[in-house]
């Protein structure tokens, strides 16, 4: 068989066409249901005759400007313009109001067709306050289904996302809801294997509205596994080979808090990937680390910046939160510029510790999450002085010096990092620690 991953084949039913064709076992679902989960315009269709909540919207076929925009004053502004065969935040754009609703479809069109080669749009209402919550499901060949209950995923950056944590605020009851009607979702389709249902939370008025189906195991998978015990991979290739599901709903319990930061290769002021060769690489021992690279690693920006994934576990949340502020200091990448005091500013934020946060916290915090770049002389002058005084030494005879050589001078390699440090109002408001290697 071939397990795709979660990445450039897990969703492309040709694939999983030609695998099935070829006598080699896909380990996802069927092509069919993909493409039924492919159109976010088609699956809404679906997701309504199955009575899952969706956003109020248009999901029709006319694509005339002037008649989406006759579309959008009736669903009634703000609202959210997204690509039909959208993905990954790509072909989705917000309109306030009349005025900029068709600068913004262009947008949405133009991007649309870049991305995925349609530029089909449909429109939706725009939720004010809101969370991005997802289920994870499994189905098998069998037609049993179950829900494992349900991530956070709501800090993201350009609709993608950063920090994912399990489970979630909602009330057991909320929970229920929000599981059975992601396997309806799933049941709606014939899905088989793992899959995840992706919906948005109002804040205010407490409902959900389906968004869509990704057909594939998530790269947040980890914190799903950490909660309840289960090897989701292990359940995919028993799926796959015609086993029923090792568990029943009444089985799966939800343990502890799970929370997993995104390592990107990017610039963590201006989110522009970088490139760049691992010179330094040291995870910490203790944690989960889900990583593509290693000491020497290659690293371009031609394809998805992540680099590695933390995963942490915890009794409760605040101790999840303590585990994964101690990964983030302790993980190392020497080479490439990564987000890590990213990583590490937005969970030392308030709204963060106290889980007051939705999908607009990056946005709405960039003065403290994104603060000015400023370069300091005293900390090239602080490694100057480590450098000083590493060679300076007392001793009464040249043998006991460290440095003393009779055959060719001394060379020492020295990895120094030090995060960059963030002024504002010419105030120095965080100067990261240095480490070194010798």
């Amino acid at each position: 068989g071939i397990h795709p991953g979660y990445g450039f084949l897990s969703e492309n039913p040709t694939f999983s066409d030609i695998c099935e064709r070829e006598g080699v076992k896909f380990i996802g679902p069927p092509s069919s249901a993909m493409i039924k989960m492919a159109s976010k315009s088609d699956s809404k269709d679906i997701m309504i005759a199955a009575g899952v909540p969706v956003t109020p919207g248009y999901h029709g076929d006319n694509q005339d400007p002037d008649f989406l925009l006759v579309q959008a004053k009736e669903i009634g502004f703000p609202v959210m313009i997204k690509a039909v065969m959208g993905g990954g935040g790509k072909g989705m754009k917000i309109s306030w109001s009349a005025k900029d609703f068709l600068s913004q479809l262009e947008s949405a069109k133009r991007e649309s067709a870049k991305s995925f080669s349609d530029d089909r749009v449909l429109i939706e209402r725009y939720v004010q306050r809101p969370k991005h919550y997802e289920i994870q499901v499994f189905g098998d060949m069998h037609g049993n289904y179950v829900y494992l209950f349900e991530r956070d995923c709501s800090i993201q950056r350009r609709h993608q996302k950063i920090i994912e944590e399990a489970p979630s605020s909602l009330t057991e009851e909320q929970r229920r809801d929000m599981g059975r009607k992601a396997v309806e979702a799933a049941r709606a389709v014939g899905y088989v294997n793992a899959g995840t249902v992706e919906f948005l939370y109002d804040l205010d008025s407490k409902e959900f509205y389906f968004m869509e189906m990704n057909t594939r195991l998530q790269v947040e998978h980890p914190i799903t596994e950490e909660i309840t015990g289960v090897d989701l991979v292990e359940w995919q290739l028993k799926v796959a080979s015609g086993q029923e599901l090792p568990l029943k709903q009444e089985d799966l319990r939800i343990n502890g808090h799970a929370l997993e930061a995104r390592v990107y290769s990017e610039d963590p002021f201006t989110f522009l990937p970088g490139r760049g060769t691992v010179d330094y690489y040291s995870e910490p021992s203790w944690a989960r680390v889900d990583s593509g690279v290693e000491l020497g690693s290659d690293v371009g920006i031609y394809y998805d910046p992540m680099i590695s994934k933390l995963i942490v576990w915890g009794e409760d949340r605040t101790i999840a939160t303590q585990k994964l502020r101690k990964a983030l200091a302790e993980y190392k990448i020497g080479g490439l510029v990564t987000n890590l005091p990213f990583l590490k500013r937005v969970i030392d934020h308030p709204r963060f510790e106290n889980y007051t946060y939705d999908l607009k916290f990056i946005e709405e915090n960039t003065d403290v999450l994104i603060p000015t770049k400023v370069l300091i002389p005293e900390l090239n002058l602080a490694s100057a002085c480590f450098l000083a005084a590493f060679y300076r030494q007392t001793s009464g005879f040249p043998s006991d010096l460290a440095n003393f050589r009779i055959n060719h001078a001394l060379r020492k390699h020295f990895n120094l990092q030090i995060d960059y440090a963030y002024s504002q109002s010419d105030s120095i408001l965080n100067v990261s620690k240095l480490f070194l290697q010798f």
